[in-house]
This record gives C-alpha cells, structure tokens and sequence, in this order.
C-alpha cells in the first residue's frame, strides 16, 4: 500500500513538481556530459524535463509560475552547450515565491515551448 493520497501522481503539488524537475534537470545535465546531447538517455531526460516543465505551467501559471526570457542565460549556455540549443533563447521559468530557496524551475528553450505549447498558453503564461 502506498502512504500517497490518491491524487498525488495525478495532481502533484507545486512541491512536488519542482522537485521533479530540479531532479530531472541535474540528471539530464549529467547524462550530457557523460553520454553526449544525442545518447538515447540524454533525449529521454531532456524530454522527461520539458513534460514536467509543461504540467507545471498548466497547472501552476501564471499564479505561482510564469515563462520569462532569460537574456543572460545565452552566455552561460554557450560556455556549457554545444549541441543544437547553443545560444538559442531560454524561457525561465520563475517561481512567484521561492520554495526551498529554489527560485525557478530551469529553462526551456523558446523553440520547445513554440513547439509544446499552445500560442495563447505562451501568452498567458509568460511575463516581460
């Protein structure tokens, strides 16, 4: 028996998101350097986080999350990137509060949320 209420799995806190995705996050970044950006692993993760990333925003924006271009997050990714999503644009993901003195939720390129979202859902979750 699982001492998890039922509907855990199917609505998960905010907490329980963001740990997810924080998890996911430092994995995925580990199994790039460790495999490349094109292992089979490394795509699984990478997807595995911009789902959690989505259901976050569905669930959670733009009350407790909200998309925001990150202008610095270019140059970082240059020195660490270099597959396809090297200096491509980033959405952060930005918490409304910290939890746990997490402040955000990674990044999500442009392109994907282009691609995962819908337009009117960009547009409502993100913040200038």
């Amino acid at each position: 028996m699982s001492s998890l209420p039922d509907n855990c799995l199917l609505q998960p806190s905010l907490e329980q998101l963001l740990a997810e995705i924080v998890a996911i996050n430092h994995a995925w970044k580990e199994a790039r350097l460790m495999f490349g950006s094109s292992a089979g692993l490394t795509v699984s993760l990478r997807n595995l986080k911009t789902r959690s990333q989505v259901r976050l925003l569905r669930n959670y924006a733009p009350e407790k999350v909200y998309l925001k271009i990150d202008e610095q997050a270019l140059e970082t990714s240059l020195e660490v990137d270099h597959d396809l999503e090297t200096g491509e644009p980033l959405y952060g993901l930005i918490l409304q509060k910290p939890i746990n003195g997490v402040t955000d939720a990674a990044h999500l390129p442009v392109r994907v949320a282009q691609e995962v979202l819908s337009e009117s859902e960009i547009k409502r979750f993100t913040q200038n």
